[in-house]
C-alpha cells in the first residue's frame, strides 16, 4: 500500500498562533492550576477544556522525552538489532517525531466521531493490546481479529526476511500500517482528506508538526510517519529475563541456568530456548526469536483443519514457505514480550490463558497441510498432535513466559496517554 498524500489546506490553520510551549506541563499548570498543588482538579480541568473550546488537549513535558536513544541490557547484540531494524532511511526516529506520534496515537479526534483512538485497542497497561477478544470500533462494531501487541515492532527483519504487519502481513511497512485502522469503517472510520482537515483545526497540531517536520503542514504521510516513529520507540528490555541474561553474560555464563530464576523458570527457559529433549527444531525460540521474541513471518500452527479466517491465505501471494502448498491459516505472531499481560491469545483471542496456549502446543495441533512443524503422532487426519509435554514442563513454560514481563514498559510515562481527560 502506498501512502496517500493528503495535505491540509485550511486557511484557518495558517492563522493559528498557538505554540508548542503552550501545551507543556509548566505552561498548562501555570495557567490552570489555581490552587498550585501541581495537578489539575476536575474543576480546573473543566476550566481548561472551556478555554480550548471543549477539547481534550495534551500536556507535554517542557523538553521532549528521549525516544531516539534507548538503553538496552548487555545481552542484546546491538549489531544484530541494526540488521533487524525496519526503520526506513526517510523516516528516522526523532524525539519530536515520536512526541507527535504519541499525541496522534492517543487522540480520539482521529476517529470520525471522536470516540476511538489507536490506544483504545492498544492499552499500555495490557502491553499495548486489548483485553477483549475483539476490539470495539467507533460505532460499537467488533473488529475481525484480536489486537496485537506493539512491543519491539522496530525489529522485525529477522533471518533476512522483511515481513509485513498485522496478523496477515497485509501492510508492508509500519508507515502503511499506521493509516489502515484510521480508515477502517469499523475501527475509526476516518477518510484521510477529512482527517487532515480536522487535525489542522486542532490548536496543538500545527506546532507539533512544525517541531517534528520543520513545517506546520499536516499531511497523511506525516501522520503515518509520526505514528510509526512512536510505535518504533516502544522497546521493551527491562524484564526479569533481561536482567538475568545480562547478569549471566557479565559473569561469563550466558548459557546455563540463571541464578535469579526458580528451578521451574530455568526448566521453562531450557525448553523454550533449547527445545524438548534438546532438539532445537522443537524449541519455541525457533519461531519466537530472542531477544525480541518476534517471528520472522506468518505461520500455520494447526489451530484448525478448516480455517474460517484464512489469515495470510486471504491475500493473493505465493506460499511464504517452500514446503507448504498455500498460505491458508498462516498468521504472524506478535512479540512474546509482556505476554503475561496480553491475554487473550491468537488472532481470534480463542485462548484465555497461557496455560491454554501451552496445552495447544502440547496436544491440540491439527494436521493442516500448511503446518509449520509436523509431529509424527497419528496418521489419522482428525487426530491432533503436539509436543506431549509433561505437566511439570507445561507449568515451567508458563513460568518462563511470565519472566518476559517488563513492568517499566507498561508504566513508562513516555508511552502514556498525554491528554488531560475529564472536567466535562
Amino acid at each position: 500500500m502506498l501512502l496517500a498524500l493528503v495535505v491540509c489546506t485550511s486557511a484557518a490553520s495558517e492563522e493559528r498562533t498557538h505554540t508548542l510551549a503552550q501545551f507543556t506541563r509548566p505552561a498548562l499548570l501555570g495557567r490552570f492550576d489555581e490552587d498550585r498543588d501541581g495537578k489539575l482538579s476536575e474543576k480546573e480541568r473543566a476550566t481548561l477544556r472551556k478555554a480550548f473550546g471543549g477539547l481534550d488537549v495534551p500536556m507535554l513535558p517542557a523538553e521532549p522525552f528521549h525516544y531516539a536513544t534507548v538503553a538496552r541490557p548487555g545481552h542484546v547484540d546491538q549489531s544484530q538489532l541494526r540488521e533487524w531494524d525496519n526503520t526506513p532511511a526517510d523516516n528516522p526516529l526523532t524525539n519530536h517525531g515520536a512526541t507527535l506520534g504519541r499525541v496522534l496515537f492517543y487522540d480520539r479526534q482521529l476517529s470520525r466521531n471522536g470516540s476511538v483512538a489507536c490506544a483504545s485497542c492498544h492499552r499500555q497497561d495490557a502491553g499495548f493490546t486489548d483485553p477483549r477478544r475483539l476490539s470495539v470500533g467507533l460505532e460499537g462494531g467488533r473488529t475481525r481479529r484480536n489486537a496485537m501487541g506493539l512491543a519491539n515492532l522496530r525489529y522485525t527483519n529477522l533471518k533476512g526476511r522483511r515481513p509485513g504487519f498485522f496478523w496477515d502481513e497485509r501492510a508492508q511497512t509500519l508507515e502503511d500500517q499506521a493509516l489502515m485502522p484510521i480508515q477502517d469503517e469499523v475501527e475509526m472510520g476516518m477518510a484521510l482528506d477529512d482527517l487532515c482537515g480536522k487535525l489542522c483545526e486542532l490548536p496543538y497540531y500545527p506546532p507539533l508538526f512544525e517541531a517534528a517536520f520543520d513545517s506546520s503542514e499536516v499531511t497523511s504521510e506525516r501522520v503515518a510517519r509520526a505514528i510509526a516513529q512512536f510505535v518504533r520507540s516502544l522497546e521493551s528490555w527491562d524484564s526479569r529475563f533481561d536482567r538475568e541474561a545480562a547478569a549471566a553474560l557479565k559473569a561469563g555464563d550466558g548459557t546455563g541456568d540463571f541464578a535469579g530464576f526458580t528451578r521451574e523458570e530455568n526448566l521453562g527457559k531450557r525448553l523454550f530456548l533449547e527445545g524438548l529433549g534438546g532438539v532445537a527444531e522443537f524449541a519455541c525460540a525457533m519461531c519466537h526469536i530472542p531477544p525480541t521474541f518476534n517471528t520472522e513471518h506468518a505461520r500455520n500452527i494447526g489451530l484448525e483443519l478448516d480455517y474460517k479466517d484464512p489469515g495470510l491465505g486471504g491475500l493473493e501471494r505465493p506460499p511464504n514457505e517452500p514446503f507448504t502448498p498455500s498460505n491458508e491459516g498462516k498468521f504472524k505472531a506478535p512479540s512474546l514480550r509482556n505476554i503475561e499481560l496480553t491475554a487473550p491469545y491468537m488472532h481470534d483471542g480463542r485462548f484465555a490463558t497461557l496455560e491454554e496456549v501451552v496445552e495447544h502446543y502440547s496436544g491440540g495441533v491439527h494436521p493442516h497441510p500448511n503446518l509449520a512443524l509436523a509431529f509424527e503422532d497419528d496418521d489419522s487426519p482428525e487426530a491432533t498432535s503436539g509436543m506431549r509435554f509433561t505437566q511439570e514442563q507445561k507449568t515451567s513454560l508458563v513460568a518462563f513466559l511470565k519472566t518476559l514481563t517488563d513492568k517499566r514498559f507498561v508504566s513508562d510515562e513516555r508511552f502514556s496517554d498525554p491528554f488531560i481527560r475529564g472536567g466535562e
